[in-house]
């Protein structure tokens, strides 16, 4: 007998051999930057041009990161990888997110979870870092050193944390990034593991509608109008943060399978539909479109 309360089977994702291919559909691309325009190490030439091309046909570029800083400094990087100033028109970090948050609590002491370099994210906001014993709550932006921790050796912090009941403020949503063709882990998996603990988070970042709202402020300024969410795209290459925030959104999604799903979703002879299958099921999300990567 079949369960009438089942959930209807997701769509089947379109396979696509370009971005030039479905770009009369739409009118305002929101691009996730990391996996998509570089890898953390050198740009993808091709990914940018696929963005400036887009732009030339009168389509805002808006990128939304989930880095953990303000808009500027991840501008600065992408100079120093190589993305042309030409591929977007504006950018929406998760640390911008942050700040607007922190903004709320002027005065508060807060006690902060990542490396010395994210420490940018506080300047020009009234707070104090301190310990976990004297903080009103906590921001994490990544761990001390990605390249050798992992969020095993965030428990025994996490535990104290739980004990005083802090609110946890996660400034970077994904799990893990792509530097090279390593993957390291980002604060959400510290914020997944608080939050498994019970802890109170709030992820200022992807899938979350603060961060699209932003997004769309550029928009608007750039357009003049709002275009219908359906003449949306959103592109990324990561299930739970890109693919899910779209489906949130309403927009259509460009998923990207060499990424951080790449072993999953990638073979000799290019994205293996069963591997795709098997993701769509296990994530209960499903894009529009899929490409191996960028290109126009």
């Amino acid at each position: 007998m079949t369960d009438a309360l089942a959930a209807p089977a997701l769509a089947p994702p379109a396979l696509i051999t370009g971005l030039s291919t479905i770009a009369e559909g739409y009118d305002l691309v929101f691009s996730d930057v990391w996996g998509v325009l570089h890898n953390g190490m050198k740009a993808h030439p091709a990914a940018c041009e696929a963005l400036v091309a887009m732009r030339r046909r009168g389509v805002p570029v808006i990128l939304i990161t989930n880095a953990p800083r303000q808009a500027p400094v991840v501008v600065g990087q992408l100079d120093r990888l190589g993305v042309p100033r030409a591929a977007y028109d504006a950018i929406v970090t998760s640390g911008d997110v942050s700040r607007d948050y922190m903004r709320t609590r002027p005065g508060a002491p807060v006690h902060h979870v990542g490396p010395q370099r994210d420490l940018v994210v506080f300047e020009g906001i009234d707070t104090r870092l301190v310990g976990i014993e004297e903080a009103d709550y906590v921001v994490c932006t990544g761990l001390v050193d990605d390249r050798t921790e992992t969020p095993d050796d965030y428990q025994e912090r996490l535990e104290r944390m739980k004990a005083r009941d802090l609110f946890f403020l996660c400034g970077n949503p994904d799990k893990v990034v792509e530097v090279g063709h390593d993957l390291i882990f980002c604060a959400g998996a510290i914020g997944d593991r608080y939050q498994s603990m019970g802890g109170d988070v709030l992820y200022a970042g992807k899938p979350y509608e603060p961060a699209y709202e932003a997004c769309w402020r550029y928009a608007e300024r750039i357009l003049g109008h709002r275009p219908d969410d359906r003449r949306v795209l959103a592109i990324g290459d990561a299930m739970r943060t890109d693919v899910a925030g779209a489906a949130r959104m309403g927009y259509d999604c460009l998923f990207l399978a060499e990424g951080i799903h790449a072993e999953v979703l990638l073979d000799s002879a290019g994205v293996r539909p069963e591997g795709l299958a098997a993701l769509v099921a296990e994530t209960g999300q499903s894009p529009r479109h899929v490409m191996r990567k960028l290109v126009w």
